[in-house]
């Protein structure tokens, strides 16, 4: 799927939300690291969504975030 990311913060919850189209209830989440949750398609198993609990506090640490996630990032057509 070739899709724009969209980000959205939810602060009273602390949640960065990174989506690639919006979620749906047939998505299969998944932990892939501590307060990080993907939502994966459940045909081709492909990560649509991401959800980073904790999100400010990540930020606020002297320590470097990373995802366990391999980046393609390309132009999207105008």
């Amino acid at each position: 799927m070739n899709a724009k990311l969209r980000f959205e913060y939810d602060r009273s919850g602390d949640i960065l939300y990174i989506n690639k189209r919006p979620p749906y209830p047939e998505q299969e989440p998944a932990e892939i690291d501590y307060g990080v949750i993907a939502r994966l398609n459940p045909t081709t198993g492909e990560i649509e969504n991401l959800e980073i609990l904790f999100f400010s506090r990540r930020l606020d640490e002297k320590t470097p975030f990373e995802l366990p996630l391999i980046a393609d990032f390309r132009f999207a057509p105008t």
